[in-house]
């Protein structure tokens, strides 16, 4: 009874802690979307979902454009990646940092090419920023008057859908 006791408290212990700070580094060897990349480490590749940030689905306009613009910026170069989480699928989430020192999660969204997921980033103040300035200046899918946010997209909201 106490060993079963001990071992539910670790075990719950377990699942409700913060992820460990990590840093990871490696040659990316594909980009799925805009915001999800593989990276290589120690010959294994590592799922990451850029953090704070959300980019248009494939189908939605701007998606291929941010894949594009991902893949330019990463595709067979070494990046690195601070791991802020796990998300529900499994993939490492975090900050991608390219070889030029700059953040891609940052140029994304500074291209008019990603959302600030505030959901996930209530917080990021840079993230904050770059998303109103791209958003004044109607850089990217903000020059579209019916941008959708992904996350509306997923669930099959579309432009002429009534706002509640």
């Amino acid at each position: 009874m106490c060993v079963a006791r001990i071992l539910i408290s670790v075990l719950v212990a377990f699942c409700i802690a913060p992820v460990q700070a990590e840093t990871i580094s490696g040659k990316v060897s594909r980009v799925t979307d805009g915001d999800d990349i593989t990276v290589m480490v120690n010959g294994e590749g590592v799922k990451i979902r850029l953090n704070g940030i959300d980019c248009p689905e494939p189908k939605q306009a701007f998606g291929s454009t941010a894949k594009s613009y991902t893949t330019a910026l990463t595709y067979r170069k070494i990046v690195e990646v601070e791991v802020t989480d796990i998300d529900r699928y499994g993939r490492k989430v975090g900050i991608v940092k390219l070889p030029n020192g700059k953040i891609l999660n940052h140029e994304l969204v500074k291209s008019g090419l990603a959302w600030w997921y505030e959901q996930y980033a209530p917080k990021d103040k840079v993230l904050s920023k770059l998303h109103a300035d791209a958003q004044r200046k109607k850089i990217g899918l903000w020059s579209d008057p019916n941008a959708i946010p992904p996350w509306d997209f997923r669930r099959g909201k579309r432009p002429n859908d009534s706002q509640t």
